[in-house]
């Protein structure tokens, strides 16, 4: 397996809690995905109580790109994705769950795409399909990605997707509060860039459980939509900028 490089192509960040029985296998799974070209793997611990940090840096040895960062308290999976993509060192970025329902077999496909797609393409998203939840968690996900799709305008069907390629100069263009990653398509748009989206696999999860209720997603999401509404309400954008 190649050595990292200073500057890789890529950045595969992935956040996890209390992920001990998951991590492993999706470490080694991005580095197989990603096999043959330059990149590096950024898994940020958000403050585990279990061994999830001891077990990723048991890899290190056998996974060259791995990298391994640690939060000292719990902070959500908004911060630890930013904590990873500040630590990053490529242009490219690519996020996914650390539970191991997103397919990194996906992820490949999903940086090409971007790749191609210009500067002004910011952010190319996956969409799940044929979903491994429970079914009142997908009647709870498609009624709030329809009513966020409608306020937004954000052409996005499933921001829920952790799949997710973008530029990270991009991605630090935009402002930051608590549960960003589910609104990245309405704020790359709100900055004047383009987004896309593609199909991507979904798998159950074998270890651990879900660190969300619907419930608790419910309340969240009801003062991050406003929010984000506000911030598109205030927004001015230049279209381009040209210096003389």
């Amino acid at each position: 397996m190649a050595e990292p490089h200073d500057t890789p192509a890529v950045s595969v960040v992935a956040p996890v809690f209390d992920e001990e029985g998951a991590a492993p296998a999706l470490a080694r799974e991005i580095a197989a995905a990603f096999a043959g070209r330059d990149f590096e793997i950024v898994f940020v611990d958000d403050a585990s109580r279990d061994g999830t940090r001891a077990a990723l840096n048991g890899l290190k040895g056998e996974i060259p790109q791995l990298r391994v960062l640690s939060h000292r308290a719990n902070s959500g999976q908004s911060r630890a994705i930013r904590t990873g993509v500040m630590a990053a060192r490529a242009p490219l970025i690519l996020t996914l769950d650390g539970d191991g329902q997103n397919d990194p077999a996906d992820g490949p496909r999903l940086v090409d795409a971007l790749s191609a797609g210009g500067p002004e393409l910011a952010l190319v998203g996956g969409e799940r399909v044929k979903r491994q939840d429970s079914q009142a968690k997908k009647i709870a996900s498609k009624l709030g990605n329809g009513v966020r799709k409608r306020l937004l305008k954000d052409v996005a069907n499933d921001t829920g997707c952790g799949l997710k390629a973008f530029r990270r100069d991009a991605f630090l263009r935009l402002p930051y509060f608590d549960h960003i990653h589910r609104y990245l398509p309405a704020l790359m748009i709100r900055e004047g860039y383009r987004v896309a989206f593609m199909p991507v696999n979904h798998r159950h999860r074998q270890t651990g459980q879900s660190k969300y209720t619907n419930l608790g997603r419910l309340w969240a999401s009801l003062s991050d939509l406003l929010g984000v509404m506000w911030l598109q309400s205030r927004s001015r954008n230049p279209v381009g900028v040209d210096e003389a």
